[in-house]
């Protein structure tokens, strides 16, 4: 490594590879325009537009799962965690991809089946609606804001990289601050566009092409990192942690998470419990994510959608072993120094990797050219997961709050839709305006923090809905606002928002709850809630809950109204 490694990406960023960066995202941006207009002649039904007709295969669902999952987080998270952090940066990986195990055997069949359109339609089934429906869709719309502005303050980080701004610089009479309020806005718009003309079908196509795009890319600069190292991934390893300045410890848990603390058992303790919790949060919220969840209403029945997990699986955990290799080759070949001079939380690894890369392979043409192909795939990334995000949100406002609650079931399929593309423009402004003030805000921290919502709110509702008899309307609403509020509030008391100086707001300090990720308490505090909730409350159905079984078990009468 010379010298000149450790200088900031931003200012190697020459003209001719502004050009090229500006070429492809045009392209791209035109490719998945073109997808949308397409869809949008073909979404002519609510069942079109909320799940795509039901008409994708489990292999081509498969390739969306992969898509919608794999977001920025993943891509640029997890290689730069893997970069500075080595073994501990890869525990997010693990916990991302078992948590499909969970969605597989527990969540999947019987969601496709029990289900027409979002989550709420299984978790209202036997209840009474309009309650419900109201606390799923205010889940569903603070679980997906949080995941829309990790997506977009990225986006807008990304952009002004990718430009070459630095402080004090401009660009097209943009500075820094100005190009990145523009990458989130334009993110915002095309999410937009992406959701209110093409639907589902539009939606899911774009992340069908993302999915193969970010599997090429990753599986590109793979080869080229492994080639660097006569194809030995023990060398690789050994280069990386004797270039992190961590040494053995780099290969080890305990550099990043479970810290052990000399002398202090403790903050010991807090440490290992925050590991304890995180992992929690990362199993268990895939299955109660809404974005990933009305993933399985786009196929035509049950064995397409364990089919679809099946093929999404396997996707994601290939492209989590190509991170692996990824972020270790950012830590032995652009440097820990480099990273972080970059960025602080190390989201601009994978990037930087694919310019030294380059570099090594072809000069500084080579490698501003793989860099903007990288930065094309990472902004693909963004766009497929936002516009995922979106149609989720857009879906249960209109399905499940517009039309169960405010209309009582009497709206007619064109109002539904109408309302729904409403939505997302209005949801579109809302995570556009919170991510220009979010800029400052820890990504990971707000990917997290959305898992760790789903798993308290979503996912106890969702299971004892499916198998629990006793379960009501009373514990229903009480499991969501309870694990919904508790997740949310013990992160407003931790030290990830004050108290120290890396906290959001570091000016005050009210932190008196330990745990940076509050998941070992709220999600067994949505589940306490849900069943002291039900308890308390006389309501009993079992006949609704004998056709539950039957609709999750056969999918008989899945594709009519779930009104009732």
């Amino acid at each position: 490594m010379t010298s000149s490694s450790a200088t900031l990406l931003a200012a190697e960023v020459s003209s001719s590879s502004r050009v090229i960066t500006m070429l492809l995202f045009t392209v791209m941006i035109a490719a998945t325009l073109g997808i949308t207009i397409w869809a949008s002649r073909q979404t002519k039904t609510a069942a079109d537009f909320h799940s795509g007709g039901r008409s994708f295969s489990g292999i081509q669902n498969g390739f969306a799962i992969g898509g919608d999952y794999m977001s920025a987080a993943s891509f640029l998270g997890i290689a730069g965690m893997i970069a500075l952090f080595g073994y501990d940066g890869f525990l997010y990986s693990i916990g991302f991809l078992v948590a499909w195990l969970v969605a597989l055997l527990l969540v999947a069949e019987l969601l496709r089946n029990s289900g027409r359109f979002t989550m709420a339609d299984v978790l209202s089934y036997r209840m009474q609606q309009r309650p419900v429906r109201t606390a799923a869709a205010v889940s569903t719309i603070v679980v997906s804001i949080f995941y829309l502005l990790a997506q977009m303050v990225g986006a807008g980080a990304l952009i002004a990289l990718l430009l070459g701004i630095q402080p004090g610089e401009t660009f097209l009479g943009m500075d820094a601050d100005t190009a990145k309020i523009m990458g989130i806005v334009v993110v915002g718009v095309l999410m937009t566009v992406y959701v209110s003309f093409g639907g589902m079908k539009g939606t899911t196509w774009v992340q069908i092409v993302k999915a193969v795009m970010l599997m090429g890319g990753a599986a590109l600069l793979t080869v080229m990192v492994l080639a660097e190292y006569g194809f030995s991934f023990g060398a690789l390893m050994s280069d990386a942690a004797q270039a992190s300045g961590a040494g053995q410890a780099f290969l080890e848990p305990g550099l990043r998470y479970g810290v052990e603390v000399p002398g202090d058992a403790l903050q010991t303790l807090w440490n290992k419990l925050d590991l304890i919790s995180l992992g929690l949060a990362l199993v268990l919220g895939t299955a109660g994510l809404p974005h990933i969840l009305i993933r399985f209403y786009t196929v035509p029945d049950s064995k397409a959608a364990r089919k679809s997990v099946n093929w999404g699986i396997g996707l994601i955990g290939s492209f989590y072993l190509l991170t692996l290799v990824l972020g270790f080759g950012a830590a032995a070949l652009v440097g820990k120094d480099a990273i972080t001079a970059q960025d602080a939380a190390g989201n601009t690894a994978a990037p930087q990797l694919a310019q030294v890369l380059g570099e090594n392979v072809g000069g500084d043409t080579v490698g501003a050219v793989l860099l903007a192909v990288i930065a094309a795939v990472a902004f693909a990334t963004i766009l497929s997961t936002v516009a995922g995000l979106s149609i989720a949100s857009s879906s249960s406002l209109a399905h499940d709050f517009y039309n169960s609650v405010l209309r009582k079931g009497r709206a007619s399929e064109n109002e539904e839709i109408r309302v729904a593309r409403f939505s997302a423009f209005g949801i579109g402004a809302v995570a556009i305006i919170l991510a220009i003030f979010a800029q400052g805000l820890n990504v990971a921290f707000l990917v997290a923090l959305a898992f760790a919502i789903a798993a308290s709110a979503n996912l106890p509702t969702l299971l004892l809905s499916l198998f629990w008899k006793r379960f009501n309307t009373q514990g229903a609403v009480a499991g969501i606002y309870g694990g919904l509020v508790s997740a949310v509030g013990l992160v407003i008391f931790s030290p990830v928002f004050s108290g120290n100086e890396k906290a959001l707001v570091p000016g005050i300090d009210i932190a008196w709850f330990p745990l940076s990720n509050p998941g070992i308490v709220s999600i067994p505090l949505g589940l306490l809630c849900a069943v002291v909730g039900t308890l308390m409350s006389g309501e009993n159905n079992p006949r609704r809950f004998a056709e539950l079984q039957v609709r999750a078990l056969t999918g008989a009468g899945a594709e009519g109204a779930s009104q009732h």
